[in-house]
């Protein structure tokens, strides 16, 4: 038998396949879809205090081996959005809260919210890429990263999990700052900075001119960043980037990962992506002989 349930401190998932934030997370009603897809857990829209409109378009584009995409962190606001966390509720699945903020006060005020709100963990996006003031530029410094993780860890009871870039000089040093901070997890990576030109115009594609690359080029990145981070830490990762088929998943478990969160690949294999990854999983699990995502995390050290 193979059994691909993993744990995440106290979070018990039934796979290790978790919708990615940005990815239709929007409304209940997506998430549901996603669910219903196979995922065992979905991350909502990174959310803020306030409405945000995000960056003008174009603000995504398809390129060779991936997505590029300055979204701007375009979101209803936390009093809007819980309303769509409640409807989702009687879903089976789990909700992990992706928020965002630019000082402490935010994300304790927003954690506690989406507490409130019912979800069952929390995110902290503290890596986007391509908002000013927000995501990348707190999660550069490993204080401010350690004081936010820990502040919210003091307001909330359910699992804190802080989500980081490979964009900084040290990931491990921001990593060993969440711990420090007492978060209950990792999630690495964010997407990757980065810039398309249209030679044509000789001008960025994107109106924001750099935005984040997600998807297979990614991977490798990815990979060495929870390599990293697993033999400099002790709390449990999910990994993030190029996640496509069951046998890249499989690659993060090896690395250090107890979890996998999927994003572009909804977009290159479609909503049933989640328990396609799952059957790849368990097919190689056997022809391997592993019984146990536990078996599999770390074994590449």
């Amino acid at each position: 038998m193979v059994d691909i349930s993993t744990k995440l401190k106290s979070l018990q998932l039934e796979n290790p396949t978790i919708l990615a934030s940005g990815i239709m997370d929007e409304d209940a009603g997506s998430m549901k879809r996603v669910l219903r897809s196979g995922a065992a857990a979905v991350v909502t829209k990174s959310i803020g205090l306030q409405p945000r409109i995000g960056h003008p378009n174009p603000s995504f584009v398809e390129l060779e081996c991936g997505i590029l995409n300055a979204m701007g962190l375009p979101n209803p606001g936390i009093n809007e959005y819980q309303r769509e966390i409640q409807e989702i509720k009687d879903e089976n699945g789990l909700i992990i809260g992706s928020i965002f903020g630019s000082s402490k006060q935010d994300f304790q005020q927003l954690a506690k919210d989406m507490q409130n709100a019912g979800v069952d963990a929390l995110e902290l996006n503290v890596s986007c890429p391509h908002a000013k003031g927000y995501g990348l530029e707190i999660g550069q410094d490993p204080n401010l990263v350690k004081t936010i993780t820990s502040s919210v860890k003091k307001d909330v009871t359910i699992p804190v999990f802080v989500k980081l870039s490979s964009n900084v000089n040290d990931i491990v040093e921001i990593a060993k700052a969440a711990e420090k901070g007492n978060a209950d997890g990792i999630v690495a990576i964010n997407t990757v900075k980065a810039m398309s030109i249209n030679i044509d115009i000789a001008k960025p594609i994107l109106a924001n001119k750099i935005g984040g690359y997600s998807g297979k080029a990614i991977k490798p990145i990815g990979i060495r960043s929870v390599f990293d981070i697993y033999e400099n830490t002790q709390i449990p990762i999910i990994g993030v980037g190029g996640v496509t088929s069951g046998t890249d998943a499989i690659e993060y478990f090896m690395a250090g990962a107890s979890a996998v969160q999927i994003g572009t690949a909804v977009y290159s294999r479609g909503i049933d992506v989640f328990r396609t990854i799952c059957n790849e999983i368990k097919t190689w699990m056997k022809q391997h002989k592993y019984s146990s995502i536990k078996e599999l995390c770390g074994v590449a050290h």
